[in-house]
């Protein structure tokens, strides 16, 4: 019984004068896994990333709040150690997070709106949802 490949199949492989071989790790690149789907995962856990709402103070806790601005504005000379509380806007998506730091007040900057610490950090006032002195 005669094959298909019969007449071709006892000849040599042709290597070609014009083009180098190319290596066993190149050819196997060519079937390796396609990744249709790049991105994919990072765009799903950004997704599912949780941020947090600004928080609107009641009159109440907000006149506390200012009290306790006020105190810190007259004392900042002194350069008391504070801890702060503030929201961060997201960014990416709608929201953000509420971070809180410690250290050295060290001045009120841009008409009182900004606080500066001594590390340089700057906090804005009205993202501040609580402070200790």
């Amino acid at each position: 019984m005669s094959g298909k490949y019969d007449d071709i199949i006892d000849l040599p492989h042709h290597v070609s004068a014009r083009h180098p071989q190319m290596s066993v790790q190149d050819r196997a690149a060519q079937f390796s896994p396609f990744a249709a789907l790049t991105g994919l995962d990072a765009a799903l856990q950004e997704t599912a990333r949780l941020t947090d709402r600004r928080v609107t103070l009641d009159e109440y806790e907000q006149a506390a709040l200012d009290a306790k601005l006020q105190k810190l504005r007259d004392g900042i000379a002194a350069h008391p150690r504070v801890t702060v509380t503030y929201f961060v806007e997201d960014t990416f998506k709608e929201g953000g997070v509420y971070r809180t730091t410690a250290g050295t007040a060290k001045k009120f900057a841009e008409n009182e709106t900004v606080l500066v610490l001594a590390d340089g950090e700057e906090i804005t006032v009205a993202d501040i949802l609580s402070l200790e002195i």
